[in-house]
């Protein structure tokens, strides 16, 4: 394994999916997954609030027991989220063992919690009030490994199709539960050893499946599988041999098919969603595969921000082998954690503090680098956008609208007072912001 000095910063706002167009079964005004219906982090809402802070257009704020970084999603008048509860410590519990490049046995200095007994929680909150209707307790004890102690087993946003809502907690399980709370299933779908970093991927849907991304320590057992939504079976499981990542696979519509693209440090591939088959590759982002794509209907764009940084454009519809047939390339820029965003003609990219590169999507072209936030500050949100602004939130809980297009410029600043890790969804003309203790309803 091609290891590289990991200080991951994992599983908080991480996990992507998308489309290249909304898809028809999703209601207007519902965020269902990670960075809403089509996964692209952008609304095509109208009219919502572009000012609030403690004091101002915050309908309501929800405390919210436990420590996660997972968004939350809203269908309807139904907002779900996750969250890790840890407890004391279990005498002789300890991680999975982990061994370094050298054949030795491997530690991150950073990783914690499998010595404790945890509790994961999904959790339901009523969109309009804010108060919480249901929580059901998917799982209890200690987990098969580390975190990173700036990260959360509950890190994984989870996705709903209406019917019922579906959450991943890593090796310790995935499950289904109804609008009422009722378990419909668990899937166990293997050990995952994250080199002590724990989980960041999160399940995307498609047709009847339920899909993640499950690559593991140095990639020998790797995989990515599909569930039926229905019964909580296998559908099928397709190996690849990509060492651990945190980065969710992306679902992309073309003209012709549909194509599931999953980075990784060794390989790019794009599969079949609904059988798993591989359709093209291309030579991987040789980094840490933590932000996750993000594609229109012709192209797909992939990043990495440590410890090489690479921002890539390819063309979907391909087949095979399609090393070093991109696009374009573009080799500064990026971040470690967050997600870059496409938006209009641009693609967004954001480094861990907050400096923004816009460039043409189509040719490559840079419109500008280095745009800057007014103060300094450390982002592991993902940046979403709406009604030509783009709004990036820091882990200070500040806020930064940004105005799209290729000229940069800050529009406003706003706060929730407290810090936030995870990516703000949008929904209903409000905007919900998960900080650090408290779930945020924003709104006029």
């Amino acid at each position: 394994m091609k290891r590289i000095a990991l200080t991951i910063i994992v599983g908080m706002a991480l996990a992507i999916t998308g489309l290249g167009s909304p898809t028809e079964k999703t209601a207007a005004g519902n965020w269902p997954q990670w960075r809403g219906p089509d996964g692209s982090g952008v609304s095509n809402e109208t009219n919502l609030p572009v000012e609030w802070s403690p004091t101002k257009n915050i309908k309501w704020k929800t405390p919210i027991d436990g420590r996660s970084h997972s968004s939350p999603i809203v269908w309807g008048n139904r907002i779900f989220l996750t969250t890790a509860v840890e407890g004391a410590v279990v005498p002789g519990a300890k991680a999975v063992a982990h061994t370094g490049d050298d054949g030795k046995p491997f530690l991150h200095p950073d990783s914690v919690g499998a010595d404790k007994k945890h509790t994961f929680k999904v959790i339901c909150i009523d969109r309009d009030s804010g108060k919480i209707v249901w929580q059901s307790t998917a799982w209890e004890g200690t987990p098969y490994d580390n975190r990173h102690r700036k990260s959360s087993y509950a890190a994984s946003t989870p996705a709903t199709d209406g019917k019922l809502v579906y959450a991943f907690f890593g090796t310790e399980g995935l499950y289904a539960y109804d609008f009422k709370g009722k378990l419909a299933w668990k899937a166990d779908i293997g050990k995952l050893g994250t080199v002590g970093m724990g989980t960041g991927t999160s399940p995307i849907l498609f047709e009847n499946l339920v899909i993640v991304q499950a690559d593991e320590e140095n990639g020998a057992a790797s995989f990515i599988v599909a569930i039926d939504k229905k019964t909580g079976k296998e559908a099928w499981r397709t190996p690849r041999k990509v060492q651990v990542s945190w980065s969710t696979p992306l679902l992309v519509r073309t003209s012709k098919r549909a194509e599931l693209i999953a980075s990784g440090f060794e390989a790019v591939v794009a599969y079949d969603p609904a059988t798993g088959k591989e359709l093209w590759r291309h030579k991987g982002v040789e980094s840490n595969a933590i932000p996750s794509p993000v594609a229109n209907n012709e192209m797909v764009f992939l990043v990495a921000g440590f410890p090489a940084k690479i921002a890539m454009a390819i063309k979907l519809g391909q087949n095979g082998d399609l090393t070093g047939n991109t696009l374009w390339t573009y080799a500064k820029g990026t971040a470690y954690v967050p997600s870059p965003i496409l938006y209009g003609d641009y693609l967004y990219l954001t480094t861990d503090r907050g400096i923004l590169t816009c460039i043409d999507a189509k040719t490559g072209e840079v419109k500008y680098e280095g745009g800057r936030i007014p103060i300094p500050a450390t982002f592991t949100a993902s940046p979403v956008a709406f009604e030509g602004k783009i709004l990036m939130t820091s882990e200070d809980g500040d806020t930064f609208i940004v105005k799209a297009g290729p000229k940069h410029e800050i529009l406003g600043t706003n706060s929730v007072g407290e810090p936030v890790y995870a990516s703000p969804a949008i929904a209903d003309g409000r905007i919900f912001i998960r900080g650090e203790k408290n779930l945020y309803c924003i709104g006029t």
